[in-house]
């Protein structure tokens, strides 16, 4: 019961039709638009603090491409509080941090999910040292290694503010998207995490406003906007 009580609504598969689903197809047209001369395939999701929709958020967005035919592999790398193996009730035997410290393979560290196109990287055990794991040449070399398997790469990491481990996997990345709860976090500490990726020469692709509140004719509530380019 717990499992399913801690399992995350994926509503672009539970109500495709629905204005939220439409926001989610709108941010991945926005994303596939925002680079014309590159290819942007791996794609890093975070937010400034806890609590802002970023793993609902990249979750939504990997179902999303991959109803539309793109092959996607989605990484919990929030190696301190993860989700995705009770978002997808997948085992969390083996994940990102059981191939960076060799206890199995990368394709023994993927996993194949219901939903046709989508495959999960689950965060494995917890450990001692996330941040080095995530700094680590093999983590370079893992994301490497997705680039020749998937069409899209998504990685789900901690806040921005909490820790640096988001900061590092951005360097590794083609580009981020960074989830502010409007209702929650102030500007100066959105801004604050903004600082953060800019520090490491991040390429911001642009923001997901969450919870916004809207009018009765609006038909969504998520809105992607602004692309920055670096």
């Amino acid at each position: 019961m717990s499992r399913l009580k801690n399992k995350r609504q994926i509503i672009t598969l539970t109500n495709p039709r629905s204005p939220i689903s439409e926001s989610y197809r709108a941010l991945r047209t926005n994303i596939e638009f925002s680079s014309i001369d590159e290819k942007l395939q791996v794609l890093m999701v975070s937010s400034a603090g806890p609590g802002e929709g970023k793993s609902t958020t990249i979750t939504n967005l990997a179902v999303t491409f991959a109803q539309s035919e793109k092959k996607v592999v989605l990484i919990d790398a929030d190696l301190r509080k993860p989700t995705a193996h009770h978002t997808f009730s997948i085992s969390n035997r083996y994940g990102l941090s059981s191939i960076i410290s060799q206890q199995c393979s990368l394709e023994e560290g993927i996993q194949v999910t219901d939903i046709p196109n989508l495959d999960v990287i689950t965060s494995g055990a917890i450990p001692p040292n996330p941040a080095e794991m995530m700094g680590s040449k093999r983590m370079t070399a893992t994301i490497e290694q997705l680039r020749q398997m998937y069409d899209i790469v998504l990685i789900d990491t901690p806040p921005l503010l909490a820790v640096t481990d988001a900061q590092i996997v951005s360097t590794k990345s083609d580009g981020v998207i960074l989830v502010v709860d409007q209702g929650k976090v102030k500007r100066d500490i959105a801004s604050k995490a903004v600082k953060n990726l800019e520090s490491v020469n991040a390429r911001i692709l642009g923001v997901v406003l969450n919870n916004v509140k809207r009018k009765a004719n609006e038909e969504a509530y998520y809105y992607y906007y602004g692309v920055q380019e670096k």
